[in-house]
């Protein structure tokens, strides 16, 4: 194992990471990490190799300043080990580079399965406590797409199959859309968000990330229409072989005509055809349990044929004790008052 390298070139560090790999997170891409740059955060990649010149351990550090002289580090979706055995040089890039800054401490939110015990045991050994404020879902849902268009269709429910034909035969048409249509999708976005309770950002901020990600081929819009109106819509973000549904919007009207499901259906043979071998449907309950307050759209992604993949969520590496005290007591205060403001902007070109 080489000591620990500095990737500073966008290009370099994503063939590295692709090739070092196998489904690495987007989350963990240059143009993620220079998305979040442009938002005010700071960007340090590190990587660890191995004498072949892959990457055993691999981490795109995001920090940002809290105050004069004190800063928080996040890494979304990471860090990234090749074995178990790489997990303490994982570790090690995000502890060392949280010291250096001064951060109050460290937030990580790769995947680590609840049975991985040994992972657990790593961390807790290291200072690392799983955290009580998550960033990103804790869990998802994953499709396999190596299997033939036919075999995913036979692997869904069968209400599934006729809702998806039902909304063709109806005359829902999904088209792949342009940057041209962000606002047209802002709007259901920000529908959806009323709807459903979450809280939507300004359009700015999501024309930046769609529009982004969208102009260097790593994200694909679709819009379900009937009759020309606009019904709902998705983003699908791409990077190698994987895809993200991160972003789903939908409106009330036509409901009945089910275009959500011909959406998603159409969404997948786009990313099959593609070469994409892996659809993670981004976000699914903290536990599978029919109150849970997601767990209606856990049935509905998987009854597609995806498959739940849990996770322990975040874990926290305090640098500064006190202080992430301080910051664990007062950021759910925070975060409680935003949800009940929940206030939204208008698209504006």
């Amino acid at each position: 194992m080489l000591p620990p390298t500095l990737f500073a070139d966008d290009t370099a560090w994503d063939n590295i990471l692709l090739a070092s790999f196998a489904h690495p997170p987007i989350l963990q891409s240059s143009a993620w990490s220079r998305f979040k740059a442009r938002q005010g955060w700071r960007l340090d990649r590190r990587g660890t190799q191995d004498g072949d010149g892959t990457l055993c351990a691999a981490a795109a550090i995001l920090s940002r300043r809290a105050a004069p002289g004190v800063s928080l580090v996040y890494v979304p979706r990471g860090p990234l080990w090749k074995s178990p055995a790489d997990l303490p040089a994982a570790l090690a890039l995000v502890e060392d580079a949280a010291r250096k800054q001064g951060a109050i401490f460290a937030k990580i939110d790769a995947p680590i399965h609840p049975d991985d015990k040994a992972a657990q045991a790593t961390l807790r050994t290291r200072g690392w406590r799983l955290s009580d404020e998550q960033v990103q879902f804790r869990n998802t849902l994953t499709l396999d797409l190596r299997p033939t268009e036919e075999e995913l269709l036979a692997a869904m429910k069968q209400k599934w199959r006729y809702n998806i034909r039902l909304a063709a035969k109806k005359g829902v048409n999904v088209r792949l859309g342009s940057l041209a249509d962000l606002p047209t999708f802002y709007t259901m976005y920000v529908e959806t968000g009323e709807r459903d309770g979450f809280i939507v950002r300004p359009y700015e901020y999501y024309k930046d990330a769609w529009g982004t990600f969208m102009s260097s081929s790593l994200a694909q819009l679709f819009l379900a229409e009937y009759e020309g109106e606009a019904l709902g819509g998705i983003i699908l973000f791409r990077y190698g072989p994987t895809a993200w549904y991160m972003y789903g919007a939908s409106r009330e009207a036509h409901r009945n005509l089910m275009p959500n499901y011909l959406l998603q259906w159409e969404a997948i043979r786009w990313a099959k055809a593609q070469g994409v071998t892996l659809y993670d449907w981004w976000g699914a309950p903290d536990v599978l349990d029919e109150a849970a307050p997601m767990y209606g759209v856990y049935r509905f992604k998987e009854g597609f044929g995806a498959q739940f993949v849990p996770s322990t969520g975040a874990w926290d590496f305090p640098v500064n004790k006190p202080l992430y005290r301080l910051y664990t007591y007062l950021m759910p205060k925070y975060l409680e008052l935003r949800r009940r403001m929940h206030r939204v902007e208008a698209p504006t070109e």
